[in-house]
């Protein structure tokens, strides 16, 4: 019941060891002085009793945060009996029952319990200070003829200790309320703080996932391509170098360009790495959807007929988005050329729409792919999301693959006569 909160440390514990040693020293020379000056006249008890009264009084302290309950319950029946024996000290024990009361207020964690014990000291001081308050006038009205000119100065002097009790216990309980709310927001900052640093590490565990993702997205795209290119323009230069060397040449430039295109892109990325620049990302990747007609070229080239068609006025669309565009396409007609077999055909479609901008690819041959087989297609889908856009990757009823992306667009197109 009487737990406190949270642990201590061996600084705590230190101090309010030597709060009891200060609270002990403190009421030795307290009762010295009080029995020197005899402050109960011939009803004080002797000093002796004052030192053990002080004991009790003093060593649960270095206990309180420990056993916030049990200490003011000892240390207030000691303060109670004290008063009713007439041991000379007073001053100490009102030290230590302010400090054990606000103890109880500030470290004990079932509150319900903390409130109890602490109503339960203070009426039973307040009970008790009525008896005595009672007693103490009929004792003075016996020796006094006149009551009524008796009881006067005693009443004032009652009523002025009556609110200086009410002061004192008031101030232990709000003074130990008041600790109680401020170490919960300090805990509670502390929480989020900690609760902030984990989602940092996270965050920043997320962001290192994601680069990784970025860039084998961009190796996959690149090198996958321009591999797949060169390697079947070179096995044409191969099947035609003897028969014909001047299209086996004429080949072989189409591979060394590719390779170069290659090396570029690379080193498009490597900047992007090596850059701290936000802005970088977006200068490194320098294609656009402009550049698809060459991938639809290359295409060619490489031995699919490729059919390049633009649809629709063009539009401003995001740099990031035309990247994205851009890849897909280039992705499409690399599974193409690996996949479809001998005699496919691809159909490039781009389309700028009032909702947005689509691309479509379809090809003919065979179907071997499935919707979500290999890192090519997933890279796919992932563009597509990162542009804010849907991805539809199936196979057609008639043979071959469709490949349609569509990414909305946040500027409207003008109607048609609109003026500025």
């Amino acid at each position: 019941m009487s737990a406190p909160f949270r642990a201590l440390t061996a600084r705590q514990r230190r101090s309010d060891a030597l709060l009891a040693a200060v609270v002990f020293v403190a009421g030795v020379i307290s009762a010295a002085l009080s029995a020197a000056s005899e402050i109960y006249g011939d009803e004080q008890a002797p000093l002796w009793q004052a030192l053990v009264y002080l004991v009790f009084l003093a060593a649960p302290l270095a206990l309180r945060r420990v056993w916030p309950a049990q200490v003011a319950i000892i240390v207030s029946v000691a303060y109670f009996v004290a008063v009713t024996v007439r041991i000379p000290e007073l001053y100490a024990g009102n030290v230590a029952m302010f400090i054990a009361l606000y103890t109880v207020g500030a470290w004990m964690a079932n509150r319900r319990a903390a409130m109890i014990v602490r109503a339960a000291i203070i009426a039973g001081m307040f009970a008790w200070l009525m008896v005595t308050m009672y007693r103490d006038a009929i004792d003075t009205a016996r020796e006094e003829d006149i009551i009524a000119g008796a009881m006067s100065p005693y009443l004032a002097f009652m009523m002025l200790q009556l609110l200086v009790n009410v002061l004192y216990f008031a101030g232990a309980y709000y003074f130990g309320e008041h600790a109680w709310r401020a170490a919960m927001q300090r805990q509670a900052l502390e929480q989020r703080t900690a609760d902030l640093e984990r989602q940092r590490e996270v965050t920043a565990a997320q962001a290192v996932a994601l680069d990784r993702v970025h860039i084998a997205r961009e190796l996959h795209d690149v090198v996958a391509h321009h591999v797949s290119v060169m390697g079947v323009q070179a096995g044409a230069a191969r099947m035609v170098i003897d028969q014909d060397a001047g299209t086996a040449k004429h080949i072989l430039a189409d591979v060394e360009a590719s390779a170069r295109e290659a090396i570029s892109e690379l080193r498009h990325l490597l900047e992007t790495l090596r850059s701290s620049d936000a802005a970088a990302d977006d200068a490194a990747s320098t294609v656009t959807l402009d550049d698809i007609a060459q991938l639809a070229e290359a295409s060619d080239s490489a031995g699919v007929p490729t059919e390049f068609t633009v649809v629709g006025d063009q539009r401003s669309v995001p740099s990031v988005t035309q990247v994205n565009l851009y890849r897909i396409a280039q992705e499409s007609l690399t599974n193409i050329r690996r996949h479809a077999g001998a005699g496919a055909t691809a159909d490039v479609r781009l389309r700028y729409l009032d909702s947005g901008v689509e691309l479509e690819i379809v090809s003919t041959g065979r179907t071997v792919l499935t919707a979500r087989s290999g890192m090519g297609q997933l890279g796919m889908r992932e563009r597509a999301l990162a542009s804010g856009g849907t991805i539809e990757s199936a196979p057609r009823e008639r043979g071959g693959w469709r490949v349609r992306v569509h990414v909305p667009l946040s500027t409207p197109v003008a109607p048609a006569g609109a003026t500025a």
